[in-house]
């Protein structure tokens, strides 16, 4: 499956667009729609130079591959596609490892209509050990996603 324009303009949302390189709340260098990599590989530093609007949302359709793909890979019950959208934003925010490890996945692999789905998402919403309420609205919109 590929990323929806719906998923896409989710990501967008809670990303928001920076041309500036920063640190993100939980101390990573980031920039356009929170891109920690360049297509290259090379890892998005404090000192590089700003972006485009235009090349963030190319960095962001070249760097969102890899969590269609993840995802893909990871879902073994047949999903729909806003259920691969709510996990393609939920991976781009937190990493395919978290997704990988996650009750979460368990959950969607047994059962993806498993209303509890909606709780594992919830669990998700601090970066540093602090809770932060933009992760609590963007795992809330996830969750509405996939059940939707």
């Amino acid at each position: 499956m590929k990323l929806s324009e719906k998923g896409l303009n989710l990501i967008k949302k809670y990303e928001s667009f920076r041309n500036n390189p920063y640190l993100c709340p939980a101390g990573i260098a980031t920039i356009g729609y929170g891109a920690t990599y360049y297509p290259n590989g090379t890892k998005v530093t404090l000192k590089d130079k700003p972006i485009t609007l235009k090349e963030a949302e190319e960095l962001l359709k070249d760097t969102v591959i890899n969590f269609e793909d993840g995802v893909t890979n990871m879902v073994k019950k047949p999903i729909n596609q806003n259920q691969f959208d709510a996990l393609v934003s939920f991976s781009y925010n937190l990493g395919l490892n978290a997704l990988k490890g996650s009750t979460l996945l368990k959950k969607v692999n047994k059962n993806p209509n498993d209303i509890t789905i909606t709780q594992e998402f919830g669990k998700w919403v601090n970066a540093n050990k602090k809770k932060l309420n933009g992760l609590v609205k963007r795992r809330n919109s996830e969750a509405y996603l996939y059940f939707s």
